[in-house]
């Protein structure tokens, strides 16, 4: 199923693409790509990005992790959502930091029942972000120390500081 509906919604993103009036060479109102990070719940995630004010977007990632130990292994899927509030960084055209916070889901599956299950955390974030003038590239850099709510199996503690990822976007409008 997960294999169908993602390229359904990156179709319908492109689609979107295509039909977007431009903003200024700097600025951009939604973006779509990939996150890559080092947090216990995903290692790839697929990454939207959309300004709902001036300063203010929420970010929507579906990612997955898959993890390995002598004799088992088990699989992680993931979804989060943030809320980031940004601040221009001057003289830097299209470059700003962000602070804000956000919600993460996950459901480990494994043959072992020890590392299965759901997991629910929140978890600050805070980052930078760049747009490149002339060509449609966002990139920015965050960290989430998360908080587990809801710990999914054994294996996952309370807290997780190490939680940082990169994302690079596709600007759609």
């Amino acid at each position: 199923m997960f294999k169908t509906i993602l390229p359904a919604i990156l179709f319908s993103l492109l689609v979107e693409a295509s039909v977007a009036q431009p903003l200024s060479q700097s600025n951009y109102q939604s973006a779509v790509g990939m996150r890559v990070s080092g947090g216990y719940y995903d290692l790839f995630s697929a990454s939207y990005k959309t300004f709902i004010t001036e300063p203010g977007a929420i970010e929507l990632n579906a990612g997955f992790r898959n993890y390995s130990i002598p004799g088992f292994s088990w699989f992680n899927l993931s979804a989060s959502a943030s809320y980031q509030h940004h601040f221009n960084i001057e003289p830097v055209e299209g470059l700003r930091w962000f602070i804000g916070g956000g919600l993460v889901a996950v459901n480990s599956f494994s043959s072992y029942s020890s590392y299965s299950g759901f997991g629910l955390g929140i978890f600050p974030t805070g980052g930078v972000d760049y747009k490149f003038a002339g060509i449609p590239l966002n990139l920015s850099a965050d960290l989430r120390p998360t908080i587990s709510l809801i710990k999914p199996n054994g294996y996952y503690s309370g807290f997780y500081l190490g939680n940082a990822g990169l994302s690079a976007r596709y600007t759609i409008r």
